[in-house]
């Protein structure tokens, strides 16, 4: 099996982060973020390497000081169902336990996905007014949304 290691992610990385999320982003599953965006919040992103190869990127937003979300979460898709996307998540977990975050907020297709790693549904009224505003008016699916909010008390 080959190794995988979570890392910070640097400003020399945002061409590998902005190459994961591609296929996401054009599907519309991913929100785009410019290369700007991407490189003011560069402390949020996680890259997971298999082998070596950065395979995967996920970040934790934060909105408050007891509100976080995860986002821009993305397993290359040969990758996928190997347990990767899982291990991730668990990684931001800990680090929005470790800022003393309360919950952690994600909007996703992928409600089983984040059930099974302890996230319940919430009313999509339940979620901060800000999100809306700042993320969500950006997306080509708007106001017509499926995506489902599901929180994490942490």
């Amino acid at each position: 099996m080959e190794t995988i290691s979570i890392k910070p992610a640097t400003l020399r990385e945002i061409v590998e982060i902005e190459a994961i999320l591609a296929p996401y982003v054009k599907e519309g599953t991913i929100l785009e973020r410019s290369r700007d965006e991407i490189a003011q919040n560069i402390r949020s992103y996680l890259l997971l390497y298999l082998g070596g190869r950065a395979v995967g990127v996920g970040a934790l937003h934060i909105y408050t000081p007891l509100l976080g979300e995860v986002r821009s979460l993305a397993i290359e898709k040969g990758y996928q169902g190997k347990g990767l996307g899982k291990r991730l998540v668990e990684e931001l977990i800990k680090e929005g336990q470790r800022l003393g975050l309360r919950d952690l907020l994600v909007l996703t297709y992928a409600e089983e996905f984040f059930t099974k790693l302890g996230f319940y549904k919430i009313s999509k009224e339940a979620i901060p007014e800000k999100k809306i505003w700042q993320d969500c008016i950006k997306c080509r699916f708007f106001p017509i949304c499926n995506e489902i909010a599901l929180i994490k008390s942490l």
